[in-house]
């Protein structure tokens, strides 16, 4: 009983009373029919009291008690229309969202700007789980070009849709409290969880067929200028700590020759079949970090889907970006990137 009562009150905010049916929004901005007041604890403590007086100017017939009644009832009326047109004209855009792997917290940054010549005081927004709740943020008077993080749990890879964010306000009085609801166009980019502990990676013959991958740094050769994706061990740090007051002069990096790296592979057919597909995943994630870290080239296949050998926070984020999306609607990843 007590679940399906909690299924009708969902319904009943979302879908009738609210209509907070529709697709997600890039932005939004707030107007008065969007926005829903009711009086607080302390406001219907207020009305109470203006009830009595009302009785009592009534029964002992008070001049300065209906004047007295009328011009606190006045400013519960101005302060009523005052905590709705708090809200009126604010506007929410979607920022940008960093991917985030499977079980950390995601972070969506939400953009606010506030009416032309205009301040929003006391303002509160936050993810709506079950159209009751709400986990809200302060945000507090709204400057122009604000922004504000909403964190959300993630727990599974790919896509992860924003929820429904209320906002509400009870500026000036605390008499009553003004909401609304915005379901945004927003979303992050959930990885797989890196396997704990990490396998050491696999070596390069095993991978691909040939001899063992050597990391051809037997010998240096000289410096050069510093390339994304280098190893930090690879750094000229006494060069650099040379020339620390001149800021101006690029870092360096050691140069090495001898062999050539031979680059790894990383198959998902190659894994034990008896492995759960989460946990090849994982493992391939974790293998994708580790081999970043030790700036060691890889590729990554995943059955039709294949990235060529190389190194660097773009190859990082190109396979870490397949695995999060694999098995998924390739439709449905085209739409969303």
């Amino acid at each position: 009983m007590t679940a399906l009562l909690q299924r009708f009150r969902s319904a009943l905010h979302a879908r009738w009373l609210y209509h907070l049916g529709g697709a997600p929004a890039s932005s939004m901005t707030l107007g008065m029919r969007r926005i829903y007041i009711l009086p607080t604890r302390a406001g219907l403590q207020c009305a109470l009291l203006l009830m009595v007086m009302l009785l009592g100017s009534l029964n002992y017939n008070l001049g300065l008690g209906y004047a007295l009644t009328f011009l606190l009832g006045a400013c519960v009326l101005a302060d009523m229309v005052a905590t709705a047109h708090n809200l009126a004209g604010l506007q929410l855009t979607p920022g940008h969202t960093a991917p985030v792997f499977a079980g950390e917290t995601a972070s969506f940054r939400v953009e606010l700007a506030p009416a032309r010549a205009r301040r929003h005081y006391a303002v509160w927004l936050g993810f709506q789980d079950d159209g009751v709740s709400v986990q809200p943020c302060d945000v507090g008077t709204v400057p122009a070009g604000a922004s504000v993080l909403l964190h959300a749990a993630t727990s599974t890879r790919g896509w992860q849709a924003a929820s429904r964010i209320r906002l509400v306000t009870r500026f000036p009085l605390g008499l009553f409290r003004a909401w609304s609801y915005w379901q945004p166009a927003l979303q992050v980019l959930v990885y797989p969880a890196p396997e704990q502990p990490p396998l050491p990676l696999p070596a390069a013959d095993s991978c691909a067929g040939h001899g063992r991958s050597r990391t051809g740094s037997e010998h240096l050769a000289g410096l050069r200028d510093y390339r994304p994706g280098d190893s930090p061990r690879h750094l000229a740090w006494r060069q650099i700590a040379r020339h620390a007051s001149r800021p101006e002069l690029p870092l360096l990096a050691k140069q090495f020759e001898g062999a050539s790296a031979s680059p790894l592979i990383f198959d998902l057919a190659t894994l034990p079949p008896q492995l759960p597909l989460e946990r090849k995943l994982s493992r391939l994630c974790a293998w994708v970090l580790a081999a970043q870290a030790s700036a060691q080239p890889y590729s990554l296949r995943l059955d039709q889907v294949y990235i060529p050998a190389a190194l660097g926070a773009a190859q990082q984020s190109a396979c870490l970006r397949a695995l999060a999306l694999y098995g998924h609607s390739p439709a449905a990843h085209e739409s969303e990137a």
